[in-house]
């Protein structure tokens, strides 16, 4: 990801996590209030990966290392091109583009598909922990070797 595409990563998280804020009744996810000034300054620490097709910008992703983990957060898929993957790639891309032992992300208890993606990739629960407004974030890790 670079500086030139963080308009459009903007664009393209917003409209994921719409239905991610439809499904929590609740318009100030994280990912929705993030601007793209904050985006920029996140890219200073971390590293953005972006999904293309057909020259279109329709997903990304950030990861980042601390200590010998990777950090993964801010998966973001176009919502009309859902089901077809394009998640499924980033994810495995932002698990090989840092070195680590172990990869670690949150979702939120009702994210039923998010759930079933980190599932059936590897990841496991390791717990869970309510945040103000009732939402409660399942932590997921992944051994990577």
């Amino acid at each position: 990801m670079t500086a030139a595409d963080v308009g459009e990563v903007f664009t393209v998280q917003r409209a994921a996590f719409v239905v991610e804020a439809q499904r929590y009744a609740d318009a100030f996810l994280p990912p929705l209030t993030e601007s793209v000034d904050d985006i920029l300054t996140d890219l200073q620490t971390s590293i953005g990966l972006v999904s293309v097709l057909d020259g279109r910008l329709v997903g990304s992703i950030r990861v980042k290392a601390k200590d010998d983990e990777l950090h993964i957060g801010r998966l973001s898929v176009a919502p009309d091109l859902h089901g077809r993957g394009l998640g499924a790639e980033l994810l495995l891309a932002a698990e090989k583009v840092l070195p680590g032992r172990r990869a670690v992300l949150f979702t939120g208890d009702r994210s039923e598909s998010n759930l079933h993606l980190y599932t059936s990739r590897g990841y496991a629960e390791t717990g869970r922990a309510e945040v103000p407004g009732g939402v409660v974030l399942i932590h997921l890790a992944k051994e990577l070797v």
